[in-house]
């Protein structure tokens, strides 16, 4: 059960660590680890765990560690997983916090900070393809994806709302 902990945690504080611009560019390293590397969950395990972790309130890589760390060891799987996914965030801002409001102003700093929105958005879009990979995989859910997306192209609202409309699909089109 040790072993199991310890991996947990450090592979969370992989992803934690590695990653930068939020829950959403941590998928693809979070899938690896959990997938490739450890085999823990299945590419569809994984998928349902992201869809729930999106719906729960609360940043998507917290809920997603607290999940499979509840998955793999229980209560204390989900607190060590969550604990490593958040300990290099809460180092680094305790420790270069003042530094920070300083550097922000730096032309410099904006550059650099411009290159990794670039980054971010990369890392967003390979987290997207590879769930899409596992997600769309028939006539249904290609009508639901293609809908959803030419709807949120056409208006600008809470995407709540549209993780609500693709569950209620989900269970219209698939009623078993």
């Amino acid at each position: 059960m040790i072993a199991i902990l310890l991996d947990l945690y450090w592979s969370f504080l992989k992803v934690g660590l590695f990653t930068i611009g939020g829950g959403y560019a941590m998928i693809p390293l979070m899938e690896a680890e959990v997938i490739t590397v450890h085999g823990w969950l299945n590419a569809s395990e994984f998928l349902d765990i992201i869809a729930v972790a999106e719906m729960t309130p609360g940043p998507i890589s917290i809920n997603a560690a607290t999940f499979i760390g509840y998955t793999m060891a229980g209560v204390t799987g989900s607190l060590i997983a969550t604990l490593g996914v958040i300990t290099p965030s809460l180092v680094l801002l305790l420790l270069l916090s003042r530094v920070l409001v300083k550097v922000i102003q730096n032309p410099s700093a904006a550059n650099f900070l411009s290159g990794l929105r670039s980054a971010l958005v990369a890392l967003i879009l390979l987290a997207s393809f590879t769930l899409g990979q596992t997600a769309i995989i028939d006539i249904p859910t290609v009508l639901i994806f293609g809908l959803l997306l030419i709807a949120s192209l056409m208006r600008q609202v809470s995407p709540l709302y549209f993780v609500a409309a693709g569950a209620f699909l989900g269970l219209l089109l698939f009623p078993y």
